[in-house]
Order: structure tokens, then sequence, then C-alpha cells
């Protein structure tokens, strides 16, 4: 990026009545700074004024792929799996290791903002929890939107159901945008299990519930939406992946 250094008061530089001071040697930057060029024919113009863009919280037009994986592209994901798939550990990784500025946003994290009343997962599926995840997904949504109206890419992770259209796919798409890249993570069930029983606090579920969840992810299957089984995958090599499913997909969207 280049930098300027701001000028001095007015007047200098302007003809005096006292007489001209010996010419002195320039004085060279400091380091880091750039040498600016010297003037070449009439100052340049000042460049029209442009059309006003989207609005910071509307959706944002993502530019075409890059070829060689996801490299600088601006994108939108919504990395979807069961509890105990990884997903909020490989969306941060993946974030935090892209060569542009790229945010990560859990909705489980998101939905913990809520302190006193917090709907807590472990005590079941309700109206309450329904209206708290309804309220996360669109704050998430709303974040995503500002993160890429300034050109920083954004990842979202959620456990979507596939057979629950309310708090589903389309509701993301509303809030993020249409051109938001959706990608399943479905490891086998007992790496869920194993994951699960590692958590501690309200992230931890029963295995009853986690083989639950499990089971109607399974429903993914034949929605054409891409799925990566990282059940022999660390977490470096699931980033990997999903770089390169995504990859794909902003060459051909499909969804």
């Amino acid at each position: 990026m280049q930098h300027g250094v701001g000028g001095g008061g007015a007047g200098w530089g302007q003809p005096g009545h006292h007489p001209a001071a010996p010419p002195q040697p320039p004085i060279p930057p400091a380091h880091g700074w750039p040498v600016p060029a010297p003037p070449q024919g009439p100052p340049p113009m000042s460049p029209p004024s442009m059309p006003p863009g989207p609005e910071a919280t509307g959706h944002i037009p993502l530019p075409p792929a890059v070829a060689g994986g996801t490299g600088g592209a601006t994108l939108a994901v919504l990395l979807i799996g069961p509890a105990g798939a990884g997903k909020t550990t490989v969306a941060r990784h993946w974030a935090s290791t892209r060569p542009v500025p790229t945010a990560h946003v859990s909705l489980d994290d998101v939905r913990e903002w809520v302190c006193s009343g917090f709907a807590d997962p472990q005590a079941g599926w309700n109206d309450h929890s329904e209206a708290q995840y309804r309220l996360a997904r669109r704050t998430c949504g709303f974040a995503a939107r500002n993160f890429l109206a300034n050109g920083i890419s954004c990842i979202v992770d959620d456990a979507v159901f596939p057979d629950r259209p309310a708090v589903g796919l389309g509701g993301w798409k509303r809030h993020v945008g249409p051109a938001l890249l959706p990608v399943v993570l479905l490891p086998g069930l007992e790496i869920v299990l194993e994951r699960n029983a590692a958590r501690s606090g309200n992230r931890r579920l029963s295995d009853e519930e986690v083989a639950r969840i499990h089971g109607r992810m399974a429903g993914w299957y034949g929605s054409g939406l891409p799925i990566i089984d990282n059940s022999d995958l660390d977490v470096e090599g699931t980033s990997r992946a999903l770089d390169e499913v995504l990859a794909r997909a902003i060459t051909a969207p499909a969804f």
C-alpha cells in the first residue's frame, strides 16, 4: 500500500523577497517509504465520481474464481456438519491460513452471546431455542455481509438439517446472499461420538442426541452438496480438502 506524508504549513516553497538559499542535496526517504516520482506534465485530474455501490448490509456480488485453489477469491462459505464433526475447528483453521483476509463466524458462539435465558441445546429443541437460533442466524448473516462488503471472505459454521427447511439452507442464503457456498463435513458416527465425548459444558451432548443428529445429516447425501468425510483426516488435511472443494464449486457453482 502506498503511503503519503502530509506537507507543512501554507506558503511553504513560495517565492519571497530574501535571497535564494543555496541548493541542498535531496533528503533520502525514510526506510520502507516509497520514493515519490518526479512530476511530469500537468497534475493528474481527479478521478470521476463512481456510482454508489451496494449498501454495506446488502448482498455482495462476489468476484469470479481463481485458478489453482481458492487463492485470493472473496468467498462466502457455510460449513455444515453434526456436533463433533470438527466444523468449527476446521473453519477457523481454513480462515486463518488463507492468503487473503478471511473471517470465521460460528453460530454456536453467537448463540452463546445470550447469557441469562440461554436456550441450552441439552434441553432439546423447542420454540425458545428455535427463536434464539433464528436470531443468531440473522446476526451471523449480517456480520458475514459486512465482512464481504469490505472485501473480507467469511466462513460460517452451523449444524443445518436437510429435513428442516424452516431453519435450513434457504434461510442462510437469504441472510448471507445467493453466492453462499455450502459444504457438508460428515465423518463416521464413531468419530463424532469420540469427539463429542471430549467436549465440556453445553457443547457436549448425549450419545443418543449425537447419533440422532448424525443420522439426520445423512440426508445431505443425494442433495448435490459437496460432502467431505473427514474420518481419517486431521484438521490441516480437512482444511485442504475444503479448499479444493470450494475451488471446484466457484468454477461451476451448482447450489
